[in-house]
């Protein structure tokens, strides 16, 4: 148990990340108007991303809740109308499972058949430490395909609605990409084991290896995905959107319900209200030249050079190549 609670904690950058020091960001006063954009959350229904439509709510945007449960959405949608005041036109249900690769080409077609155009995308939902033996529908790792697989299969997807975006106001569309400080558990020296991602001997050798750093390990590696296709999204259509990744800081939410030190430790966090502040700002107000590929910190900040791993597999170009190589032949006739 020590071991685990010690993988819970930071490696560095304690008072950049886990004590970061007072917002100078407030939504409500620093958020301009947002009449006339459009936003899809995954994972909106809840937690951070709950946190976050609320915001966009409340400055006219219209939101998308991009989540696999027509009834928690559609619950969240109705207390979101309730606290923002906003109609029922302007707060909207997309079912899409990032678990399973036909829903989100599912859930991108829906959006795309009632919307043109998308400003910001939120690659906010997400799960953490799931027991190892979890699989996706098509047999991907759970974490790492939910995480990353999923997302970028979905963003890839709204590409046409992003550059709509730019096209119609020379404004170029903004990706938010959920990380956290736990990219730091990934596996070195690559941050990944490709043999995990999927199903099969290969993997079940590796996670027998990890033994109980395993969960902890395939996490690690999918957070470290997160930069590294917001890497990818900044430098591959710079032209027309700006993507950054961001750890939201240590947020008392329901994804560490599988873990006992998980569930004790996140009891002491912040609230996801504060963990939103950053994914906000990114998505909103931070100067987009600042915050294209960067990585950002708690509470909305770019993180200097050297905190954590973000400087270092984080920055690589050849891990970038190699993983979206092989999500994209994964992809292939999805």
């Amino acid at each position: 148990m020590g071991a685990i609670l010690g993988t819970l904690m930071p490696r560095s950058g304690l008072s950049l990340s886990f004590i970061p020091p007072p917002s100078k960001f407030d939504p409500a006063r620093d958020i301009p108007d947002l009449s006339g954009k459009i936003a899809l959350i995954t994972g909106g229904n809840s937690g951070l991303g709950y946190e976050t439509a609320k915001q966009l709510l409340l400055k006219g945007a219209t939101v998308y809740i991009a989540a696999r449960s027509p009834d928690k959405a559609v619950a969240a949608i109705d207390r979101l109308r309730r606290e923002t005041g906003a109609p029922e036109d302007r707060v909207l249900f997309v079912k899409l499972d990032l678990a399973d690769l036909k829903s989100v080409r599912a859930g991108a077609a829906d959006f795309l058949a009632r919307e043109q155009r998308l400003d910001i995308l939120y690659n906010n939902g997400g799960v953490m430490t799931t027991p190892s033996d979890m699989l996706t529908a098509q047999n991907f790792d759970l974490q790492f395909g939910t995480n990353v697989l999923g997302h970028f299969f979905l963003t890839e997807l709204l590409i046409p609605a992003l550059r709509a975006s730019h096209a119609a106001s020379g404004v170029r569309a903004r990706v938010v990409n959920l990380s956290s400080w736990g990219h730091g558990m990934a596996p070195q020296p690559l941050g990944f084991a490709v043999d995990t991602f999927k199903q099969g001997k290969a993997r079940d050798a590796q996670i027998k290896n990890w033994g109980l750093m395993a969960d902890f390990r395939l996490y690690g590696q999918s957070k470290l995905g997160n930069i590294l296709i917001s890497n990818y999204f900044a430098r591959q259509y710079s032209d027309i959107l700006v993507s950054t990744a961001v750890h939201p800081g240590f947020i008392s939410t329901d994804l560490g319900r599988n873990s006992l030190a998980q569930r004790i430790t996140f009891r002491m966090l912040y609230s996801a209200s504060a963990g939103a502040q950053t994914q906000i700002w990114a998505g909103t107000t931070a100067s987009a030249a600042d915050i294209n590929g960067q990585y950002l910190i708690p509470w909305a900040r770019i993180a200097p050079p050297g905190v954590s791993l973000a400087s270092t597999m984080s920055g690589s170009l050849e891990a970038e190549k190699t993983l979206v190589a092989w999500m994209q032949t994964e992809l292939e006739g999805f």
